[in-house]
């Protein structure tokens, strides 16, 4: 079945598209078929045919698909077909203008280090200019119970020798790497993004800040100040992007998804402005994109009102910069061809 919004909260009140003709490259989102939770090419396109211009998208991986019957390193290879498949869905036309999965995240295991790239070549084969690079999930905290997930990185696994070969994999590809981590993780991150000028890094949800989490919030102050104060350094990097958006997710602890009504995209950009804007102050526009995170984000947002809330937020910088944060940057970061 398709995956609902919160049913315990009232419908958002109806709002008017702002600037529906400005082009959009959702930078972030997923296709998934989970126990309960059914998220595919259709049920996108319903969302990004609310209004808003759509141009393209970029699939990442979400352990979805993968290949039954092969050996586990090599798995991942079916969900990157899976995503091309419905990349060339979309591309047809038939089912509008909007090029899903224009870019193609997948995922590889760097842990087994030079032996990923076997990995890394197939999904080349499997979904070719399409794909782009792999996100594999190194976050970890001190506090257990953010260690969720599909698996559990051990602390420090950036710096992990073995890691770094199969990183080492990527650049020669031109493969780009999207990092899910949180905020204590920054200068590791950092480190890693020195090691390897020539790689692409794509920091997702704006860095991982657990600020409002259960095990930071007496310290909450504190914990912003560490966020604010890292993105400067992973910015010093030039190869480091960064991703506006994510702070739908109830985990993050910002109780919109607790709300009687549905937010508003008024009240979704004042919540959300605080953690943007820092990090369009650290990276500049032309290296921070905005992304939906559907349909994690549908906990707390509707896709209509999650771009007007990016469109308000965006709305204080010029008209290039507007259209660098919705567009421009996910276009360069993920070199895609829109063609």
């Amino acid at each position: 079945m398709a995956q609902h919004t919160n049913t315990q909260q009232e419908p958002a009140q109806h709002e008017e598209i702002l600037q529906p003709d400005l082009p959009i490259i959702d930078a972030h989102h997923h296709l998934w078929e989970r126990p309960g939770s059914r998220y595919l090419l259709h049920d996108y396109l319903a969302e990004a045919h609310t209004g808003h211009n759509i141009r393209a998208s970029v699939f990442i991986e979400c352990g979805s698909f993968y290949r039954k019957s092969a050996p586990e390193l090599m798995a991942p290879v079916g969900q990157t077909e899976f995503a091309n498949g419905m990349a060339a869905m979309a591309a047809s036309g038939a089912y509008g203008d909007t090029l899903v999965c224009a870019g193609v995240i997948g995922t590889a295991d760097l842990r087994v280090g030079a032996d990923v790239a076997r990995v890394l070549d197939a999904q080349i084969a499997a979904a070719g200019d399409r794909f782009r690079g792999i996100r594999f999930i190194t976050k970890w905290d001190a506090d257990e119970a953010l260690n969720t997930g599909r698996y559990k990185p051990p602390r420090g696994l950036m710096q992990d020798s073995a890691f770094r070969a199969g990183f080492a994999t990527l650049g020669p590809r031109k493969l780009s790497f999207d990092a899910m981590v949180y905020h204590p993780q920054h200068l590791e991150l950092a480190d890693l993004a020195r090691a390897f000028p020539d790689t692409t890094i794509v920091v997702n949800h704006v860095g991982g800040p657990l600020a409002y989490t259960r095990s930071y919030l007496a310290r909450k102050d504190e914990a912003l100040a560490q966020w604010r104060s890292s993105l400067h350094e992973l910015a010093k990097s030039s190869n480091v992007y960064m991703k506006l958006g994510g702070l739908g997710m109830s985990y993050l602890g910002l109780g919109l998804d607790k709300l009687d009504v549905r937010p508003s995209s008024e009240r979704l950009a004042n919540a959300w402005r605080p953690f943007f804007e820092p990090c369009i102050e650290s990276f500049g526009p032309a290296r921070c994109m905005f992304e939906s995170n559907f349909p994690p984000d549908r906990e707390s947002a509707d896709f209509p009102l999650l771009w007007n809330a990016f469109k308000r937020v965006a709305a204080r910088y010029s008209a290039e910069e507007q259209r660098a944060l919705v567009h421009d940057t996910a276009a360069r970061a993920y070199r895609l061809n829109l063609a």
